[in-house]
C-alpha cells in the first residue's frame, strides 16, 4: 500500500495553500481534487484579502506563495472604491465604504477562481513534487478507515492509501466531515446562498465606466429593493475584461419566501445603475434566408460565425493595452489605427453582406451558484476529527458583518495553521487528538479572524459609521436612529460595543439582519435622499436554459445526490431554490434529474450529497 505523510483533500484555494505550506516547511503531501483540472469546481465573488491586524498575525496569501506573488499571479483587479447603494426602483443613494474596505489591509483583489487556483496549483505542485508529493486530480474520496494505527484512504478512482494526518478542504458540503461524523450538515441559518454570472467588458471601456485607472478596481454593492424582499444584498466587481455580478441572501430566508437563484440575480442585472455598467456593444446576427438552398444556408451560418468572432477578439484586443501592444509587435497590424480599420470594415461587411445589427446589451460568460458559510454561526468550535483537520469553508468559517465579506483569505489562513499543526506532528511522530487536533484547534483560536467571528470590531465599526456619516438619520427610524446617535459618540460606542459583546452574536443578530436593515431602511433612504438613475435600454436576459446549455459538464451517469425525503416540505422548496432546475414534482414526490447540477449544494440538507465522481460534472471556465 502506498504511503504519504499528508492528504489534503480539496484543490480550492484552502487546500492549496496547505499544499504549499507544508512544502515550504519540507514536509511531503499529496492533494487530491475531484475536478478534471484544478480550479474547475471553484467559484468565488470574490475578493482575495491580505490583511494586518492590529491585534495577532494572520497568515496571507504572499507569505505562503513568497515573492511575486502580486506580480505573477492572474489577479484580476486592486480593489481601489468599495461603494454601497440603498436602491429603490430607479432611485440610488451611495455611500463610499473604501475606508472600510481598507481597514486593516494590505490589499484586496477582484479573483476569478480558474484562474487563480490554476496558477496556485502550478507553484504548490512544483514545490511539492520536491518532497516525494504532488496534486492528483480528477479523483474523489469516497471512505475513511482507522486499522489500529493507521489511517487509510479509499477513494472511487485509485488503490488505498495510507496516511499519518489529513487536511480537509472539501468545502461547505464537505463530504469528509459527514464521513467522520466531525459535524452536523449545516442549517439553513448558518448558510448563505450565492449565484453569480460572470459578464464579458472590454477593459478599457470598463475603467472609462467605473472611473478606474489601468491597474485599479471597483466593488459596487446593494441593498433596498434590488434584493426582493430577501435578507442579503447583490454586488458587482470588476475584474480584467469581465464582471461578476451576483446576489447573496441568508438561506434561511430564502427557505422562508423561495425565489428562484436566477430572478435573484436577475433583479441586480435589470437595475439601472447595474445595466448602465454591464452595457456593451453587441453584434446580432440577422436570420439566414430559408429560401436559399441548405449548403449555402450553412456555408453563410459558418461565415457570419467566423465574422463576428472576429470582430468581437479584434476589439477586446483593440481596448487591451497590451492586448493592443502585443498585436502591432507581431506585425500583424502596424498601428491602432488600421486595428480599428479593420474592426471598422468587419462591422461594415457584417452589415452590408449579412445585414446583422449592431445593439446596445450585454455579454453573459458563465452562471454559477454557491452556499456559503456564516462564520459567526457555524464555524467549528473544534474543527478536527481523530488526526483530521477542517480548514475554510469545510470548518464553517467566513466573515459576514455587514459589508465585510471575506472567505478566501479566511481559509488560507486556516490552511497554513493546518499545515504548522501537521508538520509539528510529523516533528515529533504524534498524531493523536489531544496533540495534533487540539493544538490545532488553539491555533485557530487565536486567529484575529476567529476574533472577528465571536465578537464586534469596535474600531471597524467606527471606520464604518465615519463612512456613513452623510446618512440621514432622521429618515432611519425611530430603531435605528437612536443607535446611530449612540455610536456617533467615541464613549457611548465604547460601552454600547463592550455591552454588545458581552450580550454575544446569538442575540443581536436577529435584530440587526433583518428584513428592516437590509430592505426596509435602505428603500427609505433612497426614497427620500437617493439621485434617479435612467437606463438607455432593457438587457436581453438569458433564460436559465440558455445558461444551462452554456455551462461545460462532463456528465456521469450514476447521480451524486440521492433524494432522502421526497415529500418533505424542505425538498419541494428545492423545485423553486435549486439554481438549476434540477428538481421537479411527480405524483407528490421531489424528483431529480442530476445532470444540470453545478454542485452548489443547495439541496444538501435532505439529500445523500456527494460531489461527482473524479473528473465528472460540472466544469466552471471562470469559477
Amino acid at each position: 500500500m502506498e504511503r504519504f505523510d499528508v492528504a489534503i483533500i480539496g484543490g480550492g484555494s484552502a487546500g492549496l495553500a496547505a499544499l504549499k505550506q507544508l512544502s515550504n516547511l519540507e514536509k511531503q503531501a499529496v492533494l487530491i481534487d475531484a475536478g478534471k483540472t484544478i480550479g474547475s469546481k471553484n467559484v468565488s465573488g470574490g475578493i482575495l484579502y491580505s490583511k494586518k491586524p492590529k491585534n495577532g498575525k494572520v497568515y496571507n496569501v504572499e507569505d505562503v506563495y513568497e515573492d511575486g506573488f502580486v506580480s505573477d499571479a492572474p489577479l484580476e483587479r486592486l480593489i481601489t472604491k468599495y461603494i454601497l447603494h440603498a436602491t429603490s426602483k430607479d432611485k440610488i443613494f451611495s455611500i463610499d465604504l473604501t475606508s472600510a474596505h481598507k481597514y486593516q489591509a494590505n490589499f484586496g483583489y477582484s479573483v476569478l477562481l480558474n484562474k487563480l487556483n490554476s496558477w496556485f496549483a502550478k507553484e504548490a505542485a512544483a514545490s511539492a513534487q520536491k518532497q516525494g508529493g504532488g496534486i492528483i486530480p480528477g479523483v474523489h474520496v469516497k471512505s475513511i478507515t482507522w486499522q489500529n494505527d493507521r489511517t487509510i484512504v479509499e477513494t472511487d478512482e485509485l488503490d488505498e492509501f495510507e496516511v499519518k494526518a489529513i487536511i480537509a478542504a472539501d468545502g461547505v458540503n464537505s463530504e469528509i466531515a459527514e464521513i467522520t461524523g466531525a459535524r452536523n450538515k449545516f442549517t439553513t441559518e448558518e448558510l448563505y446562498q450565492g449565484v453569480k454570472v460572470v459578464v464579458k467588458l472590454p477593459e478599457e471601456i470598463m475603467e472609462q465606466r467605473f472611473e478606474i485607472g489601468p491597474n485599479e478596481g471597483a466593488a459596487h454593492l446593494f441593498a433596498g429593493d434590488i434584493t426582493l424582499n430577501h435578507i442579503g444584498g447583490g454586488f458587482v466587481y470588476t475584474n480584467r475584461d469581465t464582471l461578476s455580478a451576483g446576489a447573496v441572501y441568508h438561506y434561511d430566508s430564502l427557505i422562508q419566501k423561495p425565489d428562484e437563484p436566477y430572478t435573484l440575480v436577475n433583479a441586480i442585472l435589470n437595475n439601472p445603475m447595474v445595466k448602465e455598467f454591464i452595457k456593451d456593444e453587441v453584434a446580432v446576427k440577422a436570420d439566414i434566408d430559408k429560401s436559399l438552398p441548405k449548403e449555402e444556408q450553412l456555408r453563410t451560418r459558418f461565415a457570419v460565425s467566423k465574422l463576428v468572432n472576429t470582430w468581437d477578439e479584434l476589439r477586446n484586443v483593440y481596448y487591451s493595452p497590451t492586448g493592443k501592444a502585443k498585436l502591432i509587435e507581431s506585425g500583424k497590424y502596424k498601428s491602432e489605427t488600421e486595428i480599428k480599420s479593420r474592426i471598422d470594415s468587419l462591422s461594415q461587411e457584417l452589415s452590408d453582406k449579412y445585414k446583422a445589427k449592431f445593439v446596445t446589451d450585454y455579454v453573459e460568460l458563465e452562471y454559477s451558484a454557491k452556499l456559503i458559510p456564516d462564520g459567526k454561526r457555524c464555524r467549528m468550535k473544534k474543527p478536527y476529527y481523530k488526526n483530521v483537520l477542517f480548514v475554510g469553508d469545510a470548518a464553517g468559517r467566513g466573515i459576514f458583518v455587514g459589508p465585510r465579506i471575506e472567505g478566501l483569505n479566511v481559509g488560507i489562513d486556516d490552511a497554513v495553521r493546518a499545515a504548522n499543526a501537521v508538520a509539528r506532528s510529523i516533528d515529533r511522530n504524534n498524531f493523536t487528538h489531544n496533540y495534533l487536533g487540539d493544538y490545532y484547534t488553539r491555533f485557530v483560536e487565536d486567529s484575529p479572524y476567529t476574533r472577528d467571528m465571536k465578537e464586534i470590531d469596535k474600531d471597524y465599526l467606527k471606520t464604518f459609521l465615519d463612512a456613513t456619516k452623510d446618512v440621514p438619520k432622521d429618515i432611519v427610524g425611530s430603531r435605528y436612529g437612536m443607535i446611530f446617535r449612540l455610536m456617533s459618540s467615541g464613549t457611548l460606542r465604547g460601552l454600547a460595543v463592550g455591552f454588545a459583546n458581552i450580550l454575544g452574536y446569538d442575540r443581536l443578530l436577529p435584530i440587526v439582519e433583518s428584513v428592516e436593515t437590509y430592505v426596509q431602511v435602505p428603500v427609505e433612504i433612497a426614497e427620500k435622499s437617493g439621485t434617479r438613475v435612467s437606463s438607455t435600454y432593457t438587457p436581453t436576459i438569458p433564460t436559465i436554459a440558455q445558461r444551462i446549455a452554456k455551462l461545460k459538464y462532463d456528465d456521469d451517469n450514476l447521480s451524486h445526490i440521492k433524494v432522502l425525503h421526497p415529500k418533505s416540505e424542505f425538498m419541494k422548496k428545492m423545485v423553486t431554490l435549486c439554481p438549476t432546475r434540477c428538481y421537479s414534482i411527480e405524483n407528490q414526490d421531489v424528483m431529480l434529474q442530476h445532470e444540470g447540477c453545478i454542485e452548489c449544494g443547495t439541496c444538501a440538507k435532505e439529500t445523500e450529497w456527494r460531489h461527482p465522481r473524479g473528473e465528472k460534472g460540472i466544469n466552471f471556465q471562470y469559477g
